[in-house]
């Protein structure tokens, strides 16, 4: 059995919870508490890889990530994840956007609740999920954190192109 492993990370928008194996992350969650716990003993280079590359981010550094993840979910959950990882940096899309993409305008509301039970945020970019009417709607981390992000990413976006 794989025995798993945290490390947490504070933000700018609050602590964030890593969790994995030795070989992949399974989990990047916000957590309601005001200081992040310290490190265990023998933390998988993979977590704090994780770990270094969501402070790239946070610092304006990175817009994507290349450490190994992986998510339990049903088949269709696991595409729109896909789906998810596809948009574009600083770019939003809506809940329709991505049903129509899967070939299944309908699926808008089973969409909505796949993008829900992401549990890698940030690095699956559900945050980037909008409204079709352009107004954010439901995010786990709070939609403050959710608008704090897409903020982030615009003025990223904006400082790289000058």
């Amino acid at each position: 059995m794989n025995k798993n492993y945290k490390v947490e990370l504070k933000s700018p928008i609050g602590v964030i919870e890593i969790l994995g194996t030795k070989t992949v992350v399974q989990s990047i969650l916000f957590v309601d508490r005001e200081k992040a716990v310290e490190d265990q003993e023998d933390i998988p280079s993979v977590l704090l890889d994780c770990r270094d590359q969501l402070l790239e981010y946070f610092n304006g550094k990175r817009q994507t990530f290349t450490f190994p993840f992986k998510s339990s979910g049903t088949p269709f959950q696991h595409t729109v994840w896909n789906s998810l990882i596809d948009i574009p940096f600083a770019e939003t899309a809506s809940y329709r956007d991505i049903a129509i993409s899967l070939q299944n305008e309908k699926a808008v509301r089973a969409v909505g609740n796949a993008n829900g039970k992401n549990k890698l945020s940030i690095v699956v970019p559900c945050h980037r999920i909008i409204g079709s009417s352009g107004k954010l709607t439901g995010y786990a981390g709070g939609l403050w954190r959710k608008e704090w992000l897409l903020h982030h990413e615009k003025k990223v976006k904006e400082t790289r192109l000058v």
